[in-house]
């Protein structure tokens, strides 16, 4: 299994593998951070627009890593029912969590986008890009949330994932590229040498030169 040197490097790698999506129908979106780097070079290749597409999970009261719903970029609500039928006050509490957390991701488009427009992914072929996946859980409330928006098609690119989270993404996106898929996974960092942070202003900068 192979090691990426950094970010950059496995997103020209990953590039080589997205070829032949490659056209006007189809735009980038990086998960931030860490998955900017790695779509910015996936976009360059594909001479394609890069945009970010933020993911906020709503947790359920006094259990936050327990998702009643997530919402993402161009004011998209994914409900999670099997969790909110659970709740006494499910609408409630999602609708106080889903107003916090819309702040907190109208913040972070502003940070990163600046004055730009949002990509409009419908009825285009979105390939959704991270660093790597361990659980997925953003990746697929990603998905979710691209075909609430009408993507047309919904292509996930990672450079490394373990193969029981391969398997699950591949049952909900149209196509899975994963590079490499080892069952001796235990965090995607240990698959970079340089896995050191990525920052918002990594982030801004890489969009506005992509612009």
């Amino acid at each position: 299994m192979r090691v990426y040197r950094n970010r950059e490097e496995a997103g020209r790698l990953l590039a080589d593998s997205l070829g032949s999506h490659a056209g006007p129908s189809t735009i980038v979106m990086g998960l931030p951070r860490g998955g900017v780097p790695v779509a910015f070079e996936v976009a360059r290749a594909l001479r394609a627009p890069l945009d970010v597409f933020v993911v906020r999970k709503l947790g359920v009261p006094f259990q936050p890593e327990l998702a009643m719903g997530a919402i993402a970029s161009g004011g998209v609500l994914v409900r999670n029912e099997s969790v909110l039928g659970l709740l006494p006050d499910a609408e409630h509490s999602l609708h106080q969590a889903r107003r916090r957390e819309e702040a907190v991701l109208a913040g972070r488009e502003r940070l990163y986008r600046g004055s730009r427009p949002a990509l409009d992914p419908a009825g285009k072929t979105v390939i959704v890009v991270d660093d790597g996946v361990a659980t997925g859980s953003t990746m697929k409330a990603a998905i979710r949330a691209l075909r609430v928006a009408g993507a047309g098609r919904v292509v996930v690119a990672v450079p490394v994932a373990p193969p029981d989270t391969c398997r699950e993404l591949e049952s909900l996106a149209d196509e899975l590229v994963c590079l490499q898929a080892p069952r001796a996974f235990s965090a995607v960092g240990q698959w970079y040498e340089d896995f050191s942070q990525t920052s918002d202003e990594d982030v801004e900068r890489l969009l506005t030169k992509a612009a």
